[in-house]
């Protein structure tokens, strides 16, 4: 039961959980108290001192609320409830004061400072500041750090409120910044001087109050009153975080993270929040088409009309690939089921049956990581198929989980106890492990890369039955965003893959660059990117990116999102239904919606799931005939977190992120 307390914060009297902080329960109060070190999802350091508040009957010097609890308070001499103000002349005084000796090293950067206009320091420095200054001594000046291609560095804008180190150390699991010195030598550093290696390292440049981390790649290209901001959704990976894409003219000039406490919290992966310029290089603007081997520009009418001749009486087979709405993925299925034809979204060849939810998409909530006791990983490396989903692993892991791995052993940020690498080392768990059911709650995380191979349905049922004998949850860890939404609407064909490609005349290629088709084959590939897919195409019809378009997707927990689109595409490319309905029209056979909302009235009609924006359905459990498996190890499924799409092939950022893990990968150390 909750050790309920009640306090009188600035004459409201309101009942709280003793636990709470003071900060928290002034927030609970409708109060805002000023902070630059305290962030509730870190530990609390107590340092910067601007969070003071006035106990009344306490000590008569004020405190710091982020690290007093409310339990902590004494109550008045005849029981009534603690005071405490945040008002108060001491209060006032106090922080002034603060304020006062926060800026006595700052150097006047406004101006030229790319946290100007978003700046912690500067809204509470006009809020709680005073207007001159009692030190004329010279100001002092740090070293800026080096912490590599993402994280530009003004150490001597740094007012020491260790929020990057407490972030890197506890959240990334990555050990490389501290502080040093004591006084006016304490300064953040990173250890030996190298560069940060967290696939999350970007969350520092938010968390910064002051301008002393900020965006290297997006330095000095705009300033936050000229962006236009559009709430929408990441594709970057399955996990679909909740991002706002801040655009400026026709370009997206940077990618911030947004709160949404059942999938990202408040983090998201250095791919999301960086791969950006991908979205401006190496675009298809015009339609192409194939004369004499090579690629020509064409007109719109031109492209439709080819695709027309070559696609009637022909077989046809279309391909969906990762980054597609589910909009796009149900107007191609409709489009190619009507010329006699079948589409596939499993273009990795993953054993998913579309017909049981609770196989492909399984039983658990992200959120539901969070306060497991058992987390089983099954071919998976979560670090770099969905970094913000291994955070909560880890946060699980620092709160007393215990993490068993069975598969490729790598690097995780969290200790784990590694039970094998394949089939026979999942056998044997299923085996000695007994019922957790009632005990303690315990998640069951499955990755692509187990189920790849021909005996995937075998390692689905296997995996599938140890969550069944251990009262675990069950997660199926998606690595492209539009695979569930792609499996919910049915888009997969009745035979092999690479039975469906060979009988096939033509491919109607949607957006997947990460196959291979045979050059006998005629090709028409729609997409945002001149990618691998559009160099073996004979038609190109030119897409909207993600950021282009409205479109709904479907999460790894079966949580279906609203993309919302940004900005507008490139020249002369199309929103993906567009193209679609354009072409059913040259194929004297319209689709039944000439609209976006028409198609999504359709769409939700069938699928009635998709209606349900940001909820996660209960999938009703179905277990798996257990088949004969192979004797094989478990492979991961990502070797380059950096380069797993079209649009991040296209970004430098990228490019040079990727050549610096594989440098750090193959440096040997002294001993060899």
């Amino acid at each position: 039961m909750a050790d309920e307390r009640r306090v009188v914060i600035d004459e409201v009297e309101l009942e709280v959980d003793g636990s709470m902080t003071l900060i928290q329960a002034c927030e609970e109060a409708g109060i805002e108290i000023p902070r630059f070190c305290y962030h509730e999802r870190l530990s609390i350091a107590g340092n910067c001192r601007m969070c003071l508040v006035e106990i009344v009957g306490g000590p008569p010097k004020p405190a710091a609320s982020c690290a007093m609890q409310v339990r902590d308070l004494r109550p008045g001499p005849d029981g009534q409830p603690p005071v405490v103000k945040t008002n108060s002349p001491m209060v006032k005084k106090a922080r002034e004061g603060v304020m006062e000796f926060l800026l006595i090293n700052h150097p006047l950067d406004c101006p030229i400072c790319d946290q100007g206009g978003e700046c912690d320091l500067q809204d509470q420095a006009m809020a709680y500041g005073v207007d001159f200054s009692r030190f004329r001594e010279a100001k002092r000046a740090s070293d800026d750090l080096d912490l590599g291609p993402l994280v530009e560095t003004h150490m001597t804008r740094c007012i020491s409120c260790t929020r990057c180190v407490r972030f890197t150390t506890e959240v990334a699991g990555a050990s490389q910044m501290g502080q040093t010195g004591r006084g006016e030598d304490s300064e953040i550093t990173s250890y030996l001087g190298e560069t940060l290696e967290s696939n999350l390292q970007g969350n520092i440049i938010d968390l910064c109050p002051v301008g002393a981390l900020t965006s290297k790649p997006y330095s000095f290209t705009a300033r936050p009153w000229e962006l236009s901001k559009t709430e929408t959704i990441d594709v970057m990976d399955a996990l679909g975080s909740n991002i706002r894409v801040d655009t400026k003219g026709r370009e997206v000039m940077r990618i911030m993270p947004r709160n949404h406490d059942g999938i990202n919290e408040e983090w998201i992966s250095d791919k999301t929040r960086f791969v950006w310029d991908g979205l401006r290089r190496q675009r298809l603007d015009t339609p192409y088409v194939r004369e004499n081997g090579k690629l020509r520009v064409a007109t719109w009418a031109e492209a439709l009309e080819k695709a027309k001749s070559a696609i009637i009486d022909k077989k046809i087979f279309g391909l969906v690939g990762d980054l597609v709405s589910v909009e796009a993925t149900f107007a191609l299925k409709q489009l190619i089921e009507a010329l006699g034809g079948s589409v596939e979204c499993r273009l990795d060849q993953a054993r998913l049956p579309s017909d049981n939810r609770s196989a492909y998409v399984g039983t658990a909530s992200i959120a539901e990581i969070d306060t497991a006791k058992t987390i089983y990983i099954i071919g998976s490396n979560p670090r770099n198929e969905a970094p913000t989903l291994n955070a909560r692993i880890r946060k699980a892991w620092l709160n007393g989980a215990e993490v068993k791995l069975i598969g490729e052993p790598c690097d995780l940020s969290y200790e784990y106890h590694h039970c094998g690498t394949g089939r026979k080392s999942l056998k044997d768990l299923i085996k000695s492990e007994t019922s957790l059911a009632g005990d303690q709650e315990s998640v069951v995380i499955l990755g692509q890369g187990a189920i790849r191979d021909e005996d995937g349905l075998s390692v689905l049922s296997k995996v599938m039955e140890l969550a069944e004998k251990t009262g675990s949850k069950f997660l199926n860890l998606h690595t492209v965003a539009s695979r569930v939404g792609a499996l919910d609407i049915g888009a997969v064909a009745d035979g092999e893959l690479s039975a469906e490609i060979a009988n096939a005349d033509v491919i109607y290629n949607l957006g997947a660059d990460e196959i291979e088709l045979p050059e006998r084959v005629f090709v028409i590939y729609q997409g945002s990117h001149g990618d691998r897919g559009a160099h073996n195409a004979d038609i190109i019809f030119p897409a909207a990116a993600y950021t282009e378009e409205n479109g709904i997707f479907v999460n790894t927990e079966g949580r279906a999102q609203l993309s919302s689109r940004a900005n507008f595409a490139p020249g002369e490319a199309k929103e993906n239904w567009a193209i679609f309905r354009a072409l059913s029209e040259e194929l004297s056979n319209n689709l039944p919606f000439d609209n976006l909302s028409q198609l999504r009235a359709l769409l939700v009609g069938l699928y009635p799931n998709l209606e349900q924006i940001d909820e996660v359905p209960l999938n009703e459990w179905k277990p798996l005939k257990a088949g004969k498996m192979l004797e094989r190890d478990f492979l991961n499924v990502i070797s380059d977190f950096y380069l797993t799409n079209p649009i991040a092939r296209a970004s430098s950022v990228m490019a040079e992120l990727s050549a610096g893990a594989k440098a750090r990968n193959n440096s040997k150390v002294a001993a060899e």
